[in-house]
C-alpha cells in the first residue's frame, strides 16, 4: 500500500464500514452547512443538522464526550438559529448580520467559561480527563460553543471563533484517527475565513445593521 495512504487512512481498518459511510455523510452536509452560512443561507441550519445528528451517533460510539456535546448542541442551537434567521423584523427584513454588542460579548463570556467547566465535569465524571487531548477538547468545545451561539444570533464575530476552532481541530482529530473530519475542518477553516470576508462587506453595505 502506499505509505501516505496508509498514514492518513490505516485507522480506519478497525473501523466498521458502515461508520466510515456515515462520518463521510456528515463531512459533506458540514461542508454544506459552512458553505450555506458563508452565503448567509438559512439552509446552513437543515444541512447542519444533518450532519451533526450523525456525529452525535459516531462520537458517543467512539467515547469522545466533548466532540458529542459540541454536536449535540450545535443540533439545538441549529433550531434556535434556524428561528431567529428566519423570523422578520419589519415587514420586509428578517434578522440582519450584525456585529456584537457589549451585552453579547458579556454573554459569549460567560458561556465559555461555563461550557469549560462543564466539559471538565463531564470528562471528570466518566473518567476520561486522562491526557492532553482532554485540555484541547475542553477548549475547542468552548470556542465552538460561543461560535455557534453567535452565529445563531447572525454576528459577524462567529467567523472569528470557527476560525480559531478549526484550526486547532485540523491536527486533533487527525490525532485522535478521523482523518476525514480532519480534512473537513481544513476546509472549514477556509470557507470561514471567506465567510468572514463575505459578512463584513454585507455589513460594510448596509452600515445601519453595524
Amino acid at each position: 500500500m502506499n505509505p501516505i495512504f496508509d498514514f492518513l487512512f490505516e485507522q480506519y481498518a478497525d473501523y466498521q464500514t458502515v461508520d466510515v459511510i456515515l462520518e463521510i455523510i456528515a463531512v459533506i452536509f458540514g461542508f454544506l452547512s459552512v458553505w450555506f452560512s458563508k452565503q448567509n443561507k438559512v439552509l446552513v441550519f437543515p444541512t447542519g443538522m444533518i450532519s451533526t445528528i450523525i456525529f452525535v451517533y459516531l462520537l458517543f460510539k467512539w467515547e469522545l464526550l466533548g466532540d458529542m456535546m459540541i454536536n449535540a448542541y450545535y443540533f439545538i442551537m441549529s433550531v434556535y438559529g434556524w428561528y431567529i434567521w428566519s423570523r422578520k423584523v419589519d415587514d420586509t427584513k428578517v434578522t440582519p448580520i450584525s456585529r456584537m454588542t457589549f451585552s453579547e460579548k458579556k454573554i459569549s463570556t460567560a458561556i465559555f467559561i461555563a461550557t469549560l467547566l462543564f466539559v471538565y465535569l463531564v470528562y471528570k465524571t466518566f473518567d476520561k480527563w486522562t491526557s492532553v487531548v482532554a485540555y484541547i477538547d475542553t477548549i475547542t468545545t468552548a470556542i465552538f460553543f460561543v461560535g455557534m451561539w453567535l452565529m445563531a444570533r447572525r454576528k459577524l464575530e462567529n467567523w472569528i471563533f470557527w476560525i480559531v476552532g478549526d484550526l486547532i481541530s485540523i491536527p486533533l482529530y487527525f490525532y485522535k484517527g478521523f482523518t476525514f473530519t480532519s480534512f473537513q475542518y481544513f476546509g472549514f477553516t477556509f470557507i470561514a475565513i471567506f465567510g468572514y470576508l463575505a459578512w463584513k462587506k454585507n455589513l460594510n453595505s448596509n452600515p445601519q445593521t453595524a
